[in-house]
């Protein structure tokens, strides 16, 4: 009988949990966010409680799980929101290799040594250091990285602004400050808080505003460097 009990609570467990997940949204294990982590070990831990433990309710082993996935969901969402809060539990991308050189002040700070690097590096087929323009560690831990021969600097859209809020430390990297995008903000006649993205690209700032179809597209045109004239009614 015992058995029966175990094997029932199990595959209910099961099919409960996949749900949840399905629930929770699709992401990859890499791409796990520190909330999503926890709430993940946590959910498991309580599933694993429940089965072992024949003598508890099923709906007092379902209640905290329950609870777990409300307050992930409402993380996520406030986290979508608000990017102040996102980068408090995720952080913020660092780069790794700027320019072919490595940041090694940014390496000990993320506690990623070379070795991290190089094997990275191999799974992207690439064998040395000095073929890389620009390498970027995600809130991840994946390793985003642009060849030299393939891309140059400058080529690629560096974000400066996003949801209003503005990125220094990239900022910093093209030689640029505070200074220099307010003023550039001015003459687009444009308020920071009104500014959904906005990124330079071959000596050049490009603002995409909030609800603003015409520039959502221009976006797309310039980053996939598409000639084609849109006509909007």
């Amino acid at each position: 009988m015992d058995y029966l009990i175990v094997l029932s609570r199990t595959l209910l467990f099961y099919i409960i949990i996949t749900i949840i997940y399905r629930f929770m949204g699709k992401r990859e294990i890499g791409q796990l966010g520190i909330v999503d982590l926890i709430v993940s070990i946590l959910i498991a831990e309580l599933a694993a409680i429940s089965i072992d433990n024949r003598e508890e309710s099923v709906f007092l082993s379902i209640l905290p799980i329950v609870l777990l996935v409300v307050i992930q969901v409402g993380m996520s969402y406030i986290s979508l929101k608000s990017s102040k809060i996102r980068n408090a539990f995720d952080g913020n991308p660092s780069v790794i290799i700027n320019n072919g050189r490595l940041n090694f002040n940014e390496m000990v700070r993320q506690r990623y040594n070379l070795e991290d690097l190089l094997t990275q590096l191999r799974d992207k087929n690439i064998r040395s250091i000095e073929e890389v323009d620009y390498a970027v560690l995600e809130t991840s831990g994946k390793l985003s990285v642009f060849r030299k021969e393939k891309e140059r600097r400058g080529e690629y859209p560096m974000p400066l602004i996003l949801d209003g809020i503005i990125d220094y430390d990239t900022l910093k990297q093209i030689g640029k400050n505070k200074e220099w995008i307010t003023n550039m903000l001015i003459e687009d006649n444009v308020e920071l808080e009104n500014v959904f993205y906005a990124f330079y690209r071959k000596n050049k700032l490009y603002i995409i505003k909030d609800n603003d179809l015409r520039k959502w597209l221009s976006f797309f045109l310039i980053y996939y460097n598409i000639n084609l004239k849109l006509q909007l009614q």
